[in-house]
């Protein structure tokens, strides 16, 4: 008998279908992922099975028992935990306090409604070992956290709650190698002691890592289910996407231009210590390194975000050591951030508000924004990038992960910047929608844009980048051209005591 069941499940949203009769079968002890592209339905179905939405038809089971949770509170008394894609924490409170939220008394760190700290942050000293990140403390609050780490706290909180079915949406999107073979380690001891996992990747070596069988939802309809050792990548992929699919990373030409970027011993405490580069037009330039290394606080010092303490910057071979975002855009550089969700939009907002912010000139006059201009240069972009959405008035907050980063892409190509900062810009999206993005990426090259990519994903890098640099407890290795790197020796240079 499987230990989930679930029969014809149909979900609306408006005229848009996110499920459309879709069974499903999860054994005890399996792993079963879940994979498809943006917008298939997989987000819906886990939010459908964790109480968060109801279903407009269909049934569920739970050992063969009728199971219908009110609330993702009732799912939780069922043993059903939810990793979100779009993490679901409280930053304002503390690691601790996320981690054991509503399970405090059954764990011993509450007695008669006070509660007890120093129980409270054993336990949770105890589920963050897994992953041995020393700077992800009990009493920290999750809003100081990096994206990476509240990953890390957001595993922790469904290990904590013991659950006999985890449900987990793309919980390695932010994660290093080394944090991955953990959770890998983790899932397979929680399979051996009868925990069922629904896991939704687009990294399908990751599935074929920790999966027994799969499920392939497209357009969300349930288009093939079956053991994963039985179909290669290409037939999941054509399954995915309804047809064949084509070499994933677009051929270039490298001929790069002049100097765009100029970065000389740049300095912003307390992760980037120093980091000196050059980033000429035409050219794709990547950083890799693990997490904390300073990769992220790079691009954030570039565009203004963060304060710099020491260095220069030079756009243009223009500038200094000072600049705002406000400035940033008026030189034309552009940032996507790797938090789509706290910084990169503005999730109330329309995609055509979203699209066109940081150009609004290009839609307005005299201080009046012209809608129907606004409308059809976002309909421009979301056709290019094959946004899936109902109209580009809906709000950005209602689309898919992968969708709402779709539109963070277009924002920049509606910017027309010069120099592109793109720090993870395919996180948590499908292998279709990654090859529009890298389509996207070598064009924006192509037409002597400057690109300085950061990512976590070293086929990603390799596919893509003309030259690479390795980011180490803050410093930044000596920059040197893709096909003189290996993965060997960019782990070696991401974990050496010196650069």
């Amino acid at each position: 008998m499987p230990s989930l069941s679930l029969k014809q499940i149909h979900k609306s949203f408006g005229a848009t279908v996110a499920l459309d009769g879709v069974d499903l079968e999860l054994n005890e002890g399996e792993v079963h992922a879940l994979i498809g592209e943006n917008g298939a339905g997989k987000s819906t179905l886990m939010n459908v099975i964790a109480g968060s939405i109801q279903p407009d038809k269909g049934s569920m089971e739970i050992d063969g028992r009728p199971y219908a949770p009110a609330n993702p509170l009732d799912a939780r008394t069922h043993g059903i935990a939810l990793i979100h894609q779009e993490l679901s924490l409280c930053p304002h409170l503390s690691v601790a306090e996320n981690v054991l939220m509503g399970i405090e008394s059954s764990h011993g760190s509450s007695h008669w409604g006070v509660i007890d700290r120093e129980s409270l942050h054993a336990r949770t000293n105890e589920m963050l070992q897994t992953f041995h990140h020393a700077d992800i403390r009990p009493e920290r609050l999750v809003g100081d956290l990096s994206v990476a780490a509240r990953q890390i706290v957001e595993i922790s909180r469904a290990i904590a709650a013991r659950a006999r079915i985890i449900l987990m949406d793309e919980p390695t999107s932010s994660l290093q190698r080394e944090d991955v073979k953990h959770l890998f380690a983790l899932i397979r001891k929680l399979s051996a002691e009868g925990i069922s996992v629904v896991y939704i990747s687009h990294f399908l070596e990751e599935v074929r890592q920790i999966a027994d069988r799969f499920t392939v939802l497209r357009d969300g309809r349930r288009v093939s289910t079956g053991e994963i050792a039985s179909v290669s990548d290409e037939e999941l992929i054509a399954k995915m996407v309804g047809r064949a699919h084509k070499n994933l990373f677009p051929s270039r030409s490298r001929q790069p231009g002049e100097t765009v970027l100029e970065v000389q011993n740049l300095a912003s405490p307390p992760l980037l210590k120093n980091a000196s580069f050059t980033l000429r037009r035409g050219e794709i330039l990547g950083i890799a390194g693990l997490m904390g290394s300073g990769r992220s606080p790079l691009l954030r010092a570039i565009f203004g975000l963060d304060h710099v303490e020491s260095g220069s910057i030079r756009i243009n071979n223009q500038g200094g050591v000072r600049g705002t975002p406000a400035m940033r855009l008026i030189e034309g550089v552009g940032y996507l951030s790797e938090d789509r969700k706290g910084e990169g939009l503005t999730l109330n907002q329309s995609l055509a508000d979203n699209v066109t912010v940081t150009r609004l000139g290009s839609c307005s006059r005299l201080g009046w924004l012209n809608l129907s201009a606004q409308r059809k240069q976002t309909e421009q972009l979301v056709n290019a990038l094959k946004i899936k959405t109902v109209s580009v008035n809906q709000p950005v907050g209602s689309l898919s992960g992968g969708n709402q980063q779709k539109v963070i892409v277009a924002r920049l190509l509606h910017q027309n910047a010069d120099v592109l900062l793109l720090d993870e810009p395919t996180r948590g999206i499908d292998i279709g929608s990654k090859a529009q993005v890298y389509e996207t990426i070598a064009d924006c090259a192509a037409r002597n844009k400057a690109v300085l990519m950061v990512s976590s994903y070293l086929p990603e890098l390799f596919g893509m980048c003309d030259r690479l640099g390795v980011m180490s407890r803050g410093r930044l290795s000596a920059i040197r051209p893709i096909d003189e790197w290996t993965p060997e020796t960019v782990l070696q240079a991401a974990i050496a005591t010196t650069t």
